[in-house]
């Protein structure tokens, strides 16, 4: 179960940890062992000399059977498969490249080294600095700041020496960093534009004084109030949307893994024939040390007599043993990966073909739990953890599952169908004139779905998209 939860991406350096606790398994790439196979071989041979207590009772040492492990074809490379005959990869290299960039608080922190400031004031910037999150707010309090430099630097700073270095990180890029909160932050980067443009007037104006008005989309409020028409009042408004809400979000983005999505699975279409692949990218096979073996066969061809090869042999049998349990485990996740993709593949067959989602069938963990024979959890552990590559993007597998809604004619359909079809309605809806939940309810009871207001408000909530009166544009 914790292998089959490890992320493609993830799956080399858990074998990596798996080759360094047990030196009986080894790559078996192009049948030559690697160089941490031998070293972990060579540590193992030095240990031999020394004296140790391994498990166990006499009577395993005086019954030890290895002839299941000396037998003719034990050497044989794992016989599983990742990833389809039909799509080899020969020149495929196994390194992954590392990446390298400047983090959110490094590209600060360069900026920082270019000012002219004393070693007080740098130490004083730096935890400032070291105190702004990842989407380039400081959210501390000024008077927070002042015990952390007294505890953590042993230096006894003024909220007003400190005020003035956040006005200088304010002065960063990107604009609208080291701000307390999302009003500071629009307004400091629109400061930054041109100070002649009336657009720009309005719109700070706007948020220096109806900010709360503007957030609630209380435009005609801002119009009465500043005597504004429609085109003043759209050209401020469309300064503000372009402004950065997070300054430091593309920063904190790269610099999470979540970011990359390394998909478990590739579907594709050939022709009208869906076929399926496994990644195999960080999978390499794996199989028992050549080494180990020879040990065995060494001890197969003495007089079994000797106490210290016997415990010795007991000891490479263990190793032996756990590696041929974890290449199983290995194998054992690759099936059941496969056998769950193939089964949800063959459920919404008609997406895959197509990428519509309204052809999407409801399908719960249960329906597919019943076609592997696997348990309800190990399909939902599959679920939520692994994705897969289609010609219509890359999915979470979480994403095909979906309760179902009835029609009025008794049919059931996908509840993703239905939230399709609701958020097209919104997204052709007249912005000047939002479609309420009322509204939406009813076109949908009018297209032959049985539904509830409640439940077109939680679907709504579900898809991310507010209620009418903040969808409301000019």
């Amino acid at each position: 179960m914790k292998l089959l939860q490890v992320p493609t991406a993830n799956l080399e350096e858990r074998i990596k940890e798996e080759l360094e606790e047990n030196p009986a398994l080894e790559y078996s790439e192009d049948g030559q062992e690697d160089d941490l196979s031998k070293e972990n071989n060579e540590e193992f041979e030095a240990n031999t000399e020394e004296e140790f207590e391994p498990d166990g009772s006499e009577n395993e040492y005086d019954n030890i059977d290895i002839s299941e492990y000396v037998s003719e074809g034990d050497d044989e490379i794992a016989d599983y498969k990742l990833r389809d005959d039909n799509y080899p990869d020969p020149d495929e290299s196994r390194t992954i490249p590392v990446r390298v960039e400047t983090t959110f608080h490094d590209h600060l922190l360069s900026q920082l080294g270019l000012q002219t400031l004393d070693d007080r004031e740098r130490r004083i910037a730096e935890q400032i600095i070291g105190s702004i999150d990842d989407d380039g707010y400081l959210r501390r309090e000024t008077s927070a700041i002042v015990d952390d430099l007294s505890f953590s630097q042993n230096i006894q700073a003024e909220e007003e020496e400190i005020k003035q270095l956040i006005k200088l990180i304010q002065t960063f890029d990107p604009a609208g960093v080291c701000c307390a909160d999302l009003k500071e932050c629009l307004l400091l980067q629109l400061k930054r534009k041109n100070p002649d443009d009336p657009g720009v007037q309005t719109a700070i104006s706007i948020l220096e004084n109806y900010f709360d008005e503007f957030t609630k989309k209380h435009y005609e409020k801002i119009q009465r109030s500043l005597n504004l028409n429609d085109e003043d009042l759209r050209e401020a408004i469309g300064q503000i949307i372009k402004l950065n809400p997070k300054p430091g979000g593309n920063y904190s983005l790269m610099n999470k893994a979540e970011s990359y999505v390394i998909p478990d699975f590739f579907i594709l279409n050939n022709n009208g024939k869906l076929e399926l692949s496994l990644n195999s990218k960080n999978a390499p096979d794996l199989r028992i040390s050549e080494g180990y073996r020879e040990m065995l066969k060494e001890y197969d061809r003495g007089d079994k007599k000797d106490k210290r090869q016997k415990e010795a042999v007991l000891f490479i049998k263990q190793k032996i043993d756990a590696a041929k349990w974890f290449i199983d485990a290995i194998k054992q996740r690759q099936h059941t990966l496969l056998s769950t993709m193939e089964a949800i593949m063959s459920y919404q067959h008609e997406f895959f073909l197509t990428g519509d989602e309204t052809t999407m069938k409801p399908m719960i963990l249960k329906d597919i739990a019943d076609i592997t024979q696997l348990d309800i959890s190990t399909v939902s552990r599959v679920a939520n953890s692994k994705y897969v590559q289609t010609e219509f993007g890359t999915f979470k597998l979480k994403f095909f599952f979906s309760e179902s809604l009835s029609t009025d004619s008794g049919e059931e359909v996908s509840t993703r169908e239905v939230k399709k079809i609701l958020s097209d309605m919104i997204g052709g809806e007249n912005k000047r004139k939002p479609l309420s939940d009322e509204n939406l309810t009813k076109m949908l009871q009018d297209k032959g779905y049985n539904i509830a207001r409640r439940t077109v408000a939680k679907y709504r909530e579900q898809l991310n998209i507010p209620v009418a009166r903040l969808r409301k544009e000019l």
